[in-house]
């Protein structure tokens, strides 16, 4: 089930807020979007907590612009929803990176509990 422009329109700017550097090296601000129970299966394999991608983030170099193609969300259930959508390095040749997330309603903030990255291969 799709969800109104509203909360599509919110969901996209919490979910892109993670690709901004001065998001990715704020502990406080990433902890905010991340719900304690977070969960990444990365595009390398490994598998991340809450803690580890704090602790990667704010170590992390570069700021490229990622851009975002196919963003959709669909509700679950009334607090929980899937988020869904290609991103690249805006400009690069890179390929693709399939991404989903699963947003929970907690406390009245959305936070995300779980994120997957799956890099397409070249063809």
């Amino acid at each position: 089930m799709n969800v109104g422009k509203k909360l599509h329109d919110r969901l996209f700017e919490l979910e892109t807020s993670l690709h901004k550097r001065r998001v990715r090296h704020s502990p406080e601000a990433v902890s905010k979007l991340l719900a304690d129970e977070f969960t990444e299966f990365g595009s390398s394999g490994r598998v991340f907590d809450k803690r580890a991608i704090i602790e990667s983030l704010r170590h992390e170099a570069g700021d490229h612009e990622i851009a975002v193609e196919e963003f959709t969300v669909r509700k679950l259930v009334p607090s929980v929803v899937l988020v869904t959508y290609r991103s690249q390095l805006a400009g690069s040749q890179v390929p693709h990176t399939l991404r989903s997330s699963i947003w929970k309603l907690i406390g009245g903030r959305w936070q995300m509990v779980f994120h997957q990255g799956t890099r397409i291969p070249y063809s």
